[in-house]
């Protein structure tokens, strides 16, 4: 299962509306075959892992219960593996889409299969996270990032940030921009970076995401649409019209102090990815603006740690939503 998990996450922000499903086949103790949820969301990842496979008789792990819904692009998972002759399929997490919850399952068990649940739900959730997310709370899921120096500034007094991470940590931040349906940036940084948001790392130049500029006013959107080699901009006129983005699971929020400040006041934030570099600016911008906080005790156990480690002189952490 956790060889399935780790196939989810090649196409962790490319499956939207779909979930990014990873899936193993396992004949007589030998992988016989592996697949997962293709860009688009199709092929589904039994069916990329069925394609051209001999099943009969195997074991099927799978991050997801197979969907048990009729589709017009392509046949539900559930019955592919029942027309495959597989005897047992072991699934990380129930589907919470209402249309297959359950369903799925009691597809595959009146068809004399054996099936084991919930062998790694919290992985599941984990890893497909955008789509959970998506199903419970009807938005996609934000992940929240920021590169400051030791004492909390993202740039000097006049602006300049560049660099204050290194080559390494800067190259894990491409990583996660690969990964998500969307990039997210505020006017300021817009208008004082100009940034491109592409994905600058050999072999996954074409897994830039969608870009959006959030401003409230929309004559301010209107100077960054013009640029020929950035057609894709999108308007955000809040953080909350992240609910309306079409085929959004994973949202990144880049910049700048005001943007991640509004999502964060507007409880929209899921994951936090930190990156400190090891210098000290004194007087410059700092990471974040007002974020609505009450008193210090609503500032306690909102986080929790989920991975730090070092990105050559910088230090990565990552926490999540507590």
């Amino acid at each position: 299962m956790q060889a399935a998990l780790a196939l989810s996450m090649r196409g962790h922000g490319r499956t939207a509306p779909n979930p990014n499903v990873g899936c193993v086949i396992v004949g007589d103790g030998v992988v016989i075959a592996r697949g997962w949820t293709q860009p688009g969301g199709r092929p589904h990842a039994e069916a990329h892992a069925l394609d051209g496979c001999d099943a009969s008789g195997a074991d099927v792990y799978v991050t997801l219960e197979p969907c048990a819904h009729e589709s017009d692009r392509g046949p539900a998972c559930a019955d592919l593996l029942i027309e495959a002759g597989v005897a047992r399929v072991a699934i990380a997490a129930a589907d919470p889409d209402p249309r297959t919850s359950g369903k799925g399952v009691e597809r595959l068990r009146a068809a004399g299969i054996e099936v084991v649940e919930n062998v790694d739900a919290a992985g599941a959730r984990r890893a497909m996270a955008g789509f959970f997310t998506r199903q419970a709370q009807g938005r996609p899921h934000v992940t929240l990032k920021l590169a400051t120096s030791l004492d909390g500034q993202i740039a000097m007094a006049d602006g300049s940030s560049q660099w204050i991470t290194g080559e390494e940590a800067r190259a894990h931040a491409h990583v996660e921009r690969s990964r998500a349906d969307i990039v997210i940036v505020g006017r300021g940084t817009a208008e004082a970076d100009a940034p491109t948001l592409d994905v600058r790392l050999a072999g996954l130049a074409e897994r830039t995401p969608k870009r959006a500029i959030l401003t409230r006013d929309h004559s301010n959107f209107e100077k960054f649409t013009f640029k020929a080699d950035q057609p894709d901009w999108i308007h955000l006129a809040s953080p909350e019209g992240v609910d309306e983005l079409d085929a959004v699971d994973f949202a990144l929020v880049e910049g700048g102090a005001s943007a991640a400040a509004a999502f964060l006041a507007a409880d929209l934030v899921d994951r936090l990815v930190l990156y400190r570099a090891p210098i000290l600016i004194g007087s410059g911008m700092t990471a974040l603006g007002d974020i609505g906080l009450g008193g210090l005790d609503d500032a306690h156990g909102q986080w929790r740690a989920s991975e730090a480690r070092m990105l050559g002189a910088d230090r990565l952490e990552v926490f999540e939503r507590a």
